[in-house]
């Protein structure tokens, strides 16, 4: 689990940008599906087969990392961006960020009339060392995405911290389960989606196609164990979380109770997750053609939305063992 993570964690794939993250996963998952293929929004499918009578269950984890979109370049060179994703300015200020070419540059802001905390996104720049705007412009270009450059490391107690964790831990997730689901009753396609931070948009279109009759998001939560931090009732290392709802979906009780046999099964500790605000590509499955029983398995989650997203390695491992206890026996 852990390699798999850090190798995702260290690919670039910013939102609307997933092209060498979708190739790294491919090159991973390619001997362990019978179908791959890339639709056109860019979402990579992959395909385990399943027997005659079987359900075609979809699992989702988005590819796509928030970021920052380039708008212009002014007359000294400095870039001038806009969020593309749910981007914090405070959590901004001063970073390292790169772009798809390799082109590394520092996250900056105004200092007149400066506030961290209005989220001004005009009021942002990104200094690539540019001598002038021409000189800018002939290192990246406009529309190009920043993201939070690659720095995943390890903290005690099996913690891990990087950028791109969400949701990079539930791309690793998804892999390892497909190379420990074996055979399995059940069609299954494992969907490694774009755009998720721009509003579900790969989820959206990857669940028509496919068609399941049952979805599971695989993404990030807030974790509520930090000092004076989210009021949310799950902890990081205290394992996986069931999600309940969210302001994209209300999971379906089907799989929420699946979801909870199966990791009872498998003796993984599991917490339900109740969250006010946000949403997941189990939200845009559930609501595709004439409806699908739609949940989420979601991995507690520090700093989210940050340079420095903080996650228990114990909590993966586990989610990777529900998720495949439940498509070998969903119990819905």
């Amino acid at each position: 689990m852990k390699q798999t993570l850090f190798t995702l964690l260290n690919t670039y794939g910013g939102v609307g940008r997933e092209d060498a993250v979708r190739e790294t996963i491919a090159e991973l998952a390619r001997p362990y599906c019978d179908e791959m293929r890339t639709d056109a929004l860019g979402n990579l499918i992959c395909v385990r087969a399943g027997k005659e009578g079987g359900r075609r269950v979809m699992v989702a984890a988005h590819m796509d990392h928030i970021g920052f979109v380039v708008l212009d370049a002014d007359e000294h060179g400095f870039l001038r961006v806009h969020n593309a994703g749910g981007i914090s300015k405070r959590a901004s200020l001063n970073r390292h960020v790169v772009f798809a070419n390799g082109v590394h540059g520092v996250v900056s802001n105004e200092t007149e009339r400066f506030s961290a905390d209005d989220n001004k996104m005009s009021d942002l720049f990104i200094d690539i060392g540019a001598k002038d705007r021409a000189d800018a412009l002939s290192m990246v270009a406009l529309g190009d995405v920043a993201v939070y450059a690659p720095d995943a490391f390890e903290l005690a107690n099996g913690m891990i911290a990087a950028p791109a964790v969400d949701d990079r831990v539930g791309c690793a997730i998804a892999l390892e389960a497909m190379k420990e689901l074996g055979e399995c009753e059940n069609e299954v396609a494992f969907v490694f989606t774009v755009q998720e931070e721009l509003g579900l948009r790969g989820a959206r279109a990857a669940a028509y196609g496919v068609d399941p009759q049952i979805g599971v998001a695989l993404d990030v939560t807030l974790s509520g164990d930090t000092p004076k931090g989210p009021k949310i009732a799950v902890k990081a290392g205290e394992g996986p979380c069931v999600k309940v709802r969210d302001s994209s979906l209300v999971c379906s009780p089907r799989v929420v109770r699946g979801l909870e046999e199966a990791a009872g099964r498998v003796g993984v500790r599991t917490q339900r997750e109740v969250l006010s605000a946000g949403g997941n590509d189990a939200g845009a499955m559930q609501a595709a053609r004439a409806g699908v029983l739609a949940g989420t398995i979601s991995i507690a989650c520090r700093y989210v939305h940050s340079a420095c997203e903080t996650i228990s390695l114990a909590d993966c491992e586990g989610a990777k063992s529900m998720l495949v206890e439940f498509l070998r026996d969903p119990g819905v």
